[in-house]
């Protein structure tokens, strides 16, 4: 996209072509304005469009240009920290809502790719969460204790089979989540602002918002060419949020993510790696992610910006870290590389802010934008038509709050990757 081969990789050479939009040109009217074309905004314009609420969309570059058509396809329950830890955060109401709500999140997702025919590659067959060392196998047999108290269908796999499901020894043990699975994320969001134009909703790309303000009906969104006056507005720009709303951006610590892809493998490697095409996730604090995608290819991944001489550090990592994992994948080359950015928040735990009157949005997904944007999409959708209350979403309405040292931390975590995986994986 915007002619940079490693904004998407991968996922736009084999996307489906996106819906067939262009930018927002003079006035119009809606009943809400949702501002940014990820999961998220077009989860909350799909589930408005089909309760019957008008609603217009404008995105400031192309669907799925930010986080949601750059990531690696897990389709994760719940959050990266531990389920006893949510409420003790939250309270215990919110707390096990929010639980609820996303360990029920990769069935919602699955359900609307089933229900409007989204071609993205969808395998709802789990996730493994890989122990690296001793002190990472504690840590899954810990979730798992506590997923399993509150009825959820993860177990504990032994090294043997770990090393089956992957096809590599290098791993003590793994959490099976079943709830789980992958998807070709670029295609995914692409189905979804296809699914919310065919129940009315309208898609704006190359439309940047430069201004929003009061108007006598409510609110007016300004582009450079047009504008939308709106009784509601949904910021759903997360990590990718600029102007007008830079309280969201200030909140949010970005830590960089990238993936390469290896062309398609041989049938007999296949038959040795994630047979059973599981997604794939480790416990090292600067983690590395693995899965298939539909055409025998391995995508890898790990922290890490492939922009300067990152480019280099972190491809040359990912081919030995490959090759140590699959000592017989002799020639690993890879064919495409991409990277993002994350938007991390202070606790792990995302945000539901309103920044105004009728201005609302969750962001803050941590790495784990898929089920959760879709899922508060929704319940924002659902807010909006009054179907619930503020005080019936999964998450507390909270104040921006700017983190402290921020672009020193980002910088740090650039630098660090690249150290990191400068020497790592070479013994």
């Amino acid at each position: 996209m915007q002619n940079d081969p490693f904004s998407h990789g991968l996922w736009e050479r084999t996307a489906p072509p996106a819906p067939a939009t262009g930018p927002l040109r003079g006035e119009k009217r809606a009943d809400v304005v949702v501002v940014g074309a990820g999961f998220t905004g077009l989860s909350a314009a799909l589930h408005l469009a089909r309760a019957g609420v008008s609603v217009i969309v404008v995105e400031a570059a192309e669907i799925g240009f930010g986080g949601s058509g750059r990531n690696v396809g897990l389709v994760n329950a719940g959050l990266w920290i531990m389920p006893d830890e949510v409420p003790s955060v939250l309270g215990s109401d919110y707390g096990e809502r929010l639980l609820a709500a996303l360990g029920d999140g990769p069935r919602v997702v699955f359900d609307l790719i089933r229900e409007h025919g989204i071609d993205c590659e969808a395998e709802h067959r789990g996730t493994l969460h890989c122990a690296a060392d001793a002190k990472g196998l504690r840590e899954i047999e810990e979730r798992a204790r506590q997923w399993q108290a509150r009825g959820a269908p993860v177990r504990l796999l032994d090294k043997e089979e770990t090393a089956a499901r992957i096809g590599t020894s290098a791993y003590l043990g793994a959490l099976l989540d079943e709830r789980a699975g992958t998807i070709q994320p670029l295609a995914y969001v692409r189905g979804l602002a296809r699914a919310a134009i065919e129940a009315g909703a309208e898609i704006f790309t190359a439309s940047p918002v430069v201004e929003a303000k009061r108007s006598l009906n409510g609110w007016r969104v300004d582009t450079k060419q047009g504008s939308v006056e709106a009784d509601w507005i949904v910021v759903a720009t997360n990590a990718y949020t600029t102007a007008p709303w830079p309280q969201v951006r200030a909140e949010l610590v970005h830590l960089p993510y990238f993936n390469f892809a290896t062309a398609p493998l041989p049938k007999e490697i296949l038959e040795r790696v994630l047979p059973g095409r599981e997604g794939v996730w480790d416990t090292r604090e600067i983690l590395s992610s693995l899965r298939r995608d539909r055409q025998g290819r391995l995508v890898f991944g790990s922290v890490g910006a492939l922009r300067g001489t990152g480019a280099a550090v972190h491809g040359a990592w990912a081919k030995r870290s490959l090759r140590k994992l699959f000592p017989f994948l002799s020639d690993v080359a890879f064919e495409s590389a991409w990277y993002g950015k994350i938007g991390m928040t202070a606790d792990a735990i995302p945000r539901f802010h309103r920044l105004e009157r009728n201005v609302i949005g969750f962001s803050g997904y941590n790495g784990r934008g898929i089920a959760p944007g879709t899922v508060f999409g929704r319940y924002l959708a659902r807010l909006i038509t009054g179907e619930i209350g503020e005080k019936d979403l999964p998450l507390p309405l909270t104040d921006p709050r700017e983190q402290s040292f921020r672009p020193l931390r980002e910088a740090y975590y650039e630098a660090g990757a690249q150290l990191a995986h400068l020497v790592g994986a070479r013994f």
